[in-house]
């Protein structure tokens, strides 16, 4: 079994394949399990390796028998160390890391290709292989990630924007009579309330951001495909025009198409 880990700012998903599994679709086809866990930049490998150790064992699964490689993507660097340095502790093999030198199978046309962040390369490299190029990827993360990737298949660069939580925390944070609400989808665009009013912000105002961007992107590209990934990636798709498809594990794909080619 092949495990992945892409490891954000704000939160780590943890995914295991299995190539012989038959069951999923897209980018979730040969997934096993998986886990989202809080990132936490102070965590050290040894804790790494007993949090994903405990997790696996209550999937039945015996962590040092049973996983025979290891991808990983991270834009935090302490985050990366400690995760390169359980793989290679806990397990006999060094892992796949999406970094400079490593092969991925796609020309990056970045002015400086060692600036894109690994999980926009996992990203592309996923989105590519599932639904071929022109495409723009949506990653709903800490930011809100736009990678297009050319017609040949060649990461072409993209746009990044403040991502939904972060803005609202640092909305919170600045206004003193607004306090944090539930993020889901308001009963109508125009809200009847301050908590409905920033609800209807946040989910149609950036649903907005999406759809203005894709357009933008459409004008230069023609026509593309358009993929979604990432934690709100569900709440804000069904409110757009644009997006097409929803990837919860476009990462985790990523990551293992780039094992397969290292």
């Amino acid at each position: 079994m092949l495990m992945t880990l892409d490891a954000g700012n704000t939160q780590t998903v943890i995914g295991l394949f299995d190539d012989d599994l038959a069951g999923g679709t897209g980018a979730g086809r040969g997934l096993v399990d998986h886990w989202r866990i809080a990132t936490d930049h102070d965590r050290t490998a040894d804790e790494n390796a007993v949090l994903i150790r405990n997790f696996l064992f209550a999937a039945d699964i015996d962590m040092s028998a049973e996983v025979g490689g290891a991808a990983i993507c991270s834009g935090v660097p302490r985050v990366l160390e400690s995760l390169r340095e359980m793989v290679q502790r806990y397990l006999p093999f060094d892992p796949v890391v999406i970094e400079p030198g490593v092969k991925t199978g796609m020309p990056i046309l970045y002015d400086n290709p060692k600036e894109v962040g690994a999980d926009r390369i996992a990203n592309a490299v996923g989105a590519f292989d599932l639904y071929g190029g022109p495409t723009v990827v949506v990653d709903f993360g800490t930011g809100n990630n736009f990678d297009v990737i050319s017609e040949n298949g060649e990461f072409v660069g993209g746009a990044i924007a403040p991502g939904v939580e972060i803005s609202l925390d640092a909305l919170f944070g600045r206004a003193a009579q607004l306090r944090a609400v539930p993020l889901v989808e308001p009963r109508s665009v125009i809200g009847k309330s301050t908590v409905e009013s920033v609800q209807s912000g946040a989910v149609y105002g950036f649903a907005s951001q999406i759809d203005g961007m894709v357009a933008r992107f459409k004008a230069e590209l023609g026509p593309c495909t358009v993929v979604a990934t990432g934690g709100l990636a569900d709440l804000i798709s069904p409110v757009t025009e644009s997006i097409e498809h929803v990837e919860p594990f476009l990462t985790l794909h990523g990551l293992r198409l780039v094992h397969a080619k290292n």
